[in-house]
């Protein structure tokens, strides 16, 4: 075979791979599944929350799907780039479309197929002829008459001896169809103007790449920057009550880009209303908005739906935080026999080492990292009986009897009694190996169980509830009796001063002096072992209650356990009640009369001992004092493809409408002479006419069966048909 065969083969090889990729791109089954993909995409999108930092995935779904949602970037569909690469192919395919069926289209829409002849007439289904008495040019001017007047655009042909005429309506159907496909790629183009696509086309070509961790704005370097005049982007600004700021941080994959703004704003005055549940009903931002090149200011209310637009930049109120309420707190040691408090200030949003205080936080080097101050708590306080909830942190004991109180902060599926339980701070204690825990500390006593109790949140992790110590309020409403009892506790000679007390009040005189001993015995032992003072080893129960279970279930037989725990429990009730009055007199307070109310703040203090072994920090913050800062959080969004996607909802709206509302119908009226016969009613050789009609449409429907049969009939009697023509029934 030749050199120029062998090219001529290759070419035409080549012509037909592309033509057949072409038909591909440009047919309805790849665009089809381009739309399925794209709307499971979505779904995907929609069902999986987007954009939420790693470790929150490993926390709901696991580490391997967590690994999978990134490998596949389902946490950020729609910024994707399989995702975008879809709608691109969608776009070309549904552009190759238009560019193969438009022209032949719009062809159509122009043509009046006026080349057909009275044979071919002859073969449409819904076609009528008549004998008509009329001259073929009265009847020709008759039914261009009729037809007009039903909307139709008419065309005469002469041929000879014949007249025929073209007639068309609705020709605006195959426009919708041309208006739909390109509003399509309209949006298309729209919305991948308004992605990310312009910021990784800078990523990639501009040489912007992300920065990860945290910086100071001011030293972050420009190519982590992108420009004022940067067509597309939508970020957030985190601006506090009284602050300023000029850019606006974009989240993109693995780090953040700053865009610096064109303008500053300053937020002079955060608003917030609330609904009775707590949640915000309302709120607003005053501010002020300084143009960086001019000077020029605009103060102006932003609200929740109600934009700024400054400089084709919408400034939308997203949402709220602390932006660095200023803290105090009075620290008391939660370990060892320390009473002493410690004064403790802090800022939301920043952190302070926990050393110098004298307690045992000291040697662990923790540092405290303030994530969040809230003013109000709309709580629901009662539990599943209407009764006020139980909350705590202690793990469950292993006797029904000696029972831990475990509990949220608030529950859902309860009888509800909202109430605002007070303002309350959110931090962490990290040590220096970086493992943290996080609490949450309200800063007011709340009513439960008629007891009032400081309720102190624990987790030790981010998708974890916090479990609640409730720590019983005095009668001077903190939790210094408590911080006492609980410094007693720890120690060993008041432990033992107060089994002492306890068995000489139990049984005086001198008859009884080797029983007194043993209850003493036993009463310190039980102290001790409440106190953790008798762990073996570091998996043993840390104290409290499990502590006493795990004895019993030791020492007693299953059978006997329940007398043994009752008869337990009332030596550490009395024990602990010497013990009380011991850690006040330690302080010079009164002694504590025997009454219900301070009954009912032992038992609360005993159980809140017991679950603080759990509580799993050094010492505990109470909040004292502090100064609201608020902070808004705007959206601030420059959209070039907004009024691309609005020019594409439109076109849309009227192709959808044009292609279901607009039938295309066609009309051809074949009107030829012919001689009527001697010996009829008119004079001999009087020209008639005869007619063949026929009508076509896209779609079949029972509208256009009417219309037929009226405009056959019609058609009839404007051309003088005799009845009995008229009324004959189409093929």
């Amino acid at each position: 075979m030749s050199t120029a065969s062998t090219s001529g083969l290759h070419l035409k090889t080549s012509h037909r791979v592309l033509r057949d990729t072409v038909e591909l791109l440009s047919s309805m089954r790849f665009a089809i599944t381009l739309l399925t993909v794209i709307a499971i995409a979505s779904v995907i999108g929609t069902v999986l929350k987007q954009n939420e930092p790693y470790p929150n995935y490993v926390n709901q779904f696991g580490p391997f799907w967590a690994d999978l949602f990134h490998a596949l970037s389902l946490q950020k569909v729609y910024g994707s780039w399989w995702f975008l690469l879809i709608l691109a192919f969608l776009v070309t395919s549904t552009t190759l479309c238009l560019v193969r069926n438009a022209p032949r289209m719009v062809a159509d829409m122009r043509s009046w197929k006026d080349h057909v002849r009275e044979r071919s007439l002859r073969a449409f289904h819904h076609r009528g002829e008549f004998e008509a008495s009329r001259p073929r040019a009265e009847a020709v001017t008759r039914l261009g008459a009729l037809l007009r007047n039903r909307g139709y655009r008419i065309k005469q042909v002469e041929h000879d001896g014949a007249t025929l005429l073209a007639a068309k309506a609705g020709a605006a159907n195959k426009l919708g169809y041309i208006l739909a496909h390109t509003a399509i790629v309209v949006i298309c183009i729209g919305g991948l103007l308004d992605g990310d696509m312009l910021i990784r086309a800078q990523m990639w070509f501009g040489g912007k790449s992300p920065i990860s961790g945290n910086a100071v704005i001011s030293e972050i370097p420009p190519q982590n920057r992108l420009s004022a005049s940067n067509p597309g982007f939508r970020g957030n600004a985190f601006v506090p009550e009284g602050s300023t700021v000029s850019t606006a941080i974009l989240n993109v994959a693995d780090g953040a880009l700053v865009q610096d703004l064109p303008f500053t704003i300053t937020l002079k005055k955060f608003h917030i209303d609330f609904y009775a549940t707590g949640m915000p009903k309302l709120f607003a931002s005053d501010v002020v908005v300084t143009d960086r090149a001019t000077g020029k200011q605009t103060t102006a209310t932003v609200k929740v739906n109600e934009p700024l637009i400054v400089d084709g930049i919408a400034i939308y109120q997203s949402s709220f935080e602390d932006g660095g309420s200023r803290l105090k707190f009075v620290g008391y040691p939660m370990q060892g026999s320390g009473n002493g408090t410690f004064a403790f200030d802090g800022t939301v949003g920043g952190n302070a080492p926990l050393a110098g205080t004298g307690t045992a936080a000291d040697k662990d080097g923790l540092t405290v990292e303030f994530s969040d101050f809230r003013l109000m708590n709309i709580e629901n306080v009662t539990d599943a009986s209407g009764k006020p909830d139980a909350r705590g942190v202690a793990r469950k004991s292993l006797n029904e009897t000696i029972e831990s109180h475990l509990g949220a902060a608030a529950s859902t599926d309860r009888a509800k009694e909202l109430r605002n339980v007070g303002p309350s701070v959110q931090y962490k204690l990290r040590d220096r190996n970086g493992q943290a825990r996080e609490f949450n500390n309200y800063m007011v006593p709340v009513q439960l169980e008629g007891q009032s109790v400081f309720l102190a949140g624990m987790r030790e992790s981010p998708s974890e509830p916090f479990r609640y110590l409730r720590i019983p309020a005095d009668d001077r409403g903190s939790v210094a009796d408590w911080m006492r009892l609980r410094a007693a506790l720890q120690d060993r000679a008041m432990r033992g001063e107060a089994a002492r007390r306890f068995a000489l009040a139990s049984m005086p005189g001198a008859d009884k002096a080797e029983l007194r001993g043993q209850l003493a015995e036993s009463a310190l032992r039980a102290l001790d072992l409440f106190a953790g003072a008798t762990r073996a080893n570091p998996d043993s129960p840390p104290g409290g209650f499990t502590a006493i279970a795990a004895f019993l279930e030791k020492s007693v037989p299953p059978a006997e356990q329940q007398k043994a725990a009752d008869v337990l429990l009332k030596i550490l009730n009395g024990s602990m009640w010497e013990l009380w009055q011991l850690a006040r007199a330690e302080d010079k307070q009164p002694v504590v009369a025997s009454s219900a109310q301070s009954s009912a703040f032992l038992q609360q203090a005993i159980n809140a001992l017991s679950d603080s072994f759990f509580y799993g920090a050094p010492v505990f913050l109470q909040l004292d004092d502090f100064k609201e800062v608020k902070a808004s959080v705007f959206q601030m969004t420059r959209a070039p493809g907004k009024n691309i996607v609005y020019l594409g909802c439109l076109l849309l709206v009227l192709g959808v409408f044009a292609m279901f509302y607009i039938r295309e119908r066609r009309v051809w009226i074949w009107v030829r002479d012919r001689q009527k016969d001697a010996g009829g009613p008119d004079a001999p050789g009087t020209q008639a006419s005869h007619l063949l009609m026929a009508m076509s449409t896209q779609r079949r429907t029972m509208d256009f069966e009417k219309e037929f049969v009226a405009l056959r009939d019609d058609i009839g009697r404007a051309a003088g048909a005799d009845g009995e023509a008229a009324a004959q029934a189409p093929h």
